[in-house]
Parts: structure tokens; sequence; C-alpha cells
């Protein structure tokens, strides 16, 4: 399977490149090269492409704009020479940003992260259902994804965002909702330990100092206002301790 992919950037170098790039990677297909969004957007209006590789900040219709004229926009990797932009990409689920100047090897991790999107989910089995008490829908873009609870590894809030982090994918899953809206449908070992954060408790390596180790690459602080409820947490769910209370701190 190749995917389709489209490229838009203003500059000439730019596109070029992106075209070389496009061509060395054996499982995408150039649909079409353009230098401005509004030289794109008619054909993206008539043709389905599943990728769009564009650049952020052009005159006349940037990026984001181009997007968001979209009525159900493919994948997306965002490229820009302002970093300041990276938030915004947050809206649209962007499989990845590149920063300016980027790398063939980060074009080709890019690419590979859409690719892996576009790998259908293994079926549930008919034996062993999943049943609603453990899973949710998510909204990604337009589309609804089944997520299992126990594949949750943490949910970090994002602004009017929130990222799970998920088994499943390579790159977090994105939608439009809060920690409050999501924490009735999370199961009892879900716990927010930061303003920003929730982490399942069944995933967590280590809680020592005020600091909870998920993997070798992520560490999430507790916030002051959440010490309280990690104590409980773990004075129910701890052996080998002789107080009534636990101190995560320590």
């Amino acid at each position: 399977m190749k995917l389709r992919t489209a490229i838009i950037d203003d500059e000439p170098i730019a596109l070029e490149k992106l075209r070389k790039y496009v061509e060395k990677v054996p499982f995408l297909e150039l649909s079409g090269a353009y230098q401005s969004g509004t030289e794109a957007i008619s054909d993206l209006l008539n043709n389905s492409v599943d990728l769009i590789v564009t650049d952020i900040r052009m005159p006349d219709l940037s990026g984001i704009d181009l997007i968001n004229s979209l009525p159900s926009p493919p994948m997306i990797i965002f490229t820009t020479a302002y970093s300041e932009y990276a938030v915004e990409s947050y809206r649209f689920s962007a499989v990845d940003y590149l920063l300016k100047p980027y790398s063939f090897a980060d074009f080709q991790r890019a690419a590979g992260k859409a690719m892996e999107r576009m790998k259908p989910s293994a079926p549930v089995s008919a034996a062993q259902p999943t049943s609603p008490e453990e899973s949710i829908f998510v909204k990604v873009d337009y589309r609804f994804i089944r997520v299992d609870l126990k594949s949750i590894r943490y949910i970090k809030g994002y602004g009017e965002y929130l990222q799970l982090f998920v088994d499943s994918s390579p790159t977090p899953l994105v939608t439009l909702s809060s920690f409050s809206a999501i924490s009735d449908k999370l199961s009892p070992n879900f716990l927010q330990v930061h303003r920003s954060y929730i982490v399942n408790m069944d995933r967590v390596a280590l809680i020592m100092r005020n600091r909870i180790t998920m993997d070798c690459e992520t560490v999430i602080s507790v916030g002051d206002s959440y010490k309280a409820a990690l104590s409980s947490y773990l004075t129910d769910h701890s052996v080998g301790v002789n107080s009534r209370k636990i101190d995560p701190s320590t």
C-alpha cells in the first residue's frame, strides 16, 4: 500500500527537497506538488489524498488555513521554520511537526508514523469481546477510534485538547476534550497527579520523591494539589509500609 501524498511549500528549493524525499520513501506516492495553498486547494477538494505535507507560513493561504478549508482533512505533516507554530499543529492531530531545516531521516520518521496510522487495528476476537466498561471511543479529527482503557499509559492536557498516549499508536491521540469530561469514563486505576496529567497507575513503574516514572523516557512530576490523592491511593495499594499514610515525596 502506498500513501498518496501532496506537498506544499512556497519556497521552490524547499518544495524540490520535499519532492526528492517523497520519491525516496517507497511507500509514498506523490500526487501533487504546489507552491501555495491557493494552488493546492482546488485539487485537494476534488481529489482525495492520504497525506499532506505542508509548510505553515505561506502568503495568501497558510498551511493552517488550508487544512481548515478541507471538509475531511487527511493525515497532516506540518513543516515550518517557526517553532511557535508547534502548539497550533496539535489542533489537527498532526502526524508530525518538522522544524526546518529537517533531514531526510526526520522526514522518513514522520512518514513512518503516517504509515503506522494507516494500518488497520487488529479485529477483536468474537470469543473475547471488549465490554463497554473496558474501552472508550476517542474522536480524532473525523474518526472515532476505539481505545482499550488498559492500553492508555497516561493522558496529557494541552490547552483545550487532550493527548492520549496509548500502546496502539506511535504518536498520541489528540482530541478536543477536557479532564472533567474524560474522567467519568475512566476506570478507578486512573489518577490525576498534576493539573496536566492523568496516569494509569497500572502502568507506573516507579514513584519516588514526587516523581512518577512511566518508562525510561517519561517521568511526570506530582503537583502539590494532587499529593494527598496519590498518598491515599498508595496507602490502599501498597505493602511493606508501617504508616497509615504514605508520603510520595519520600
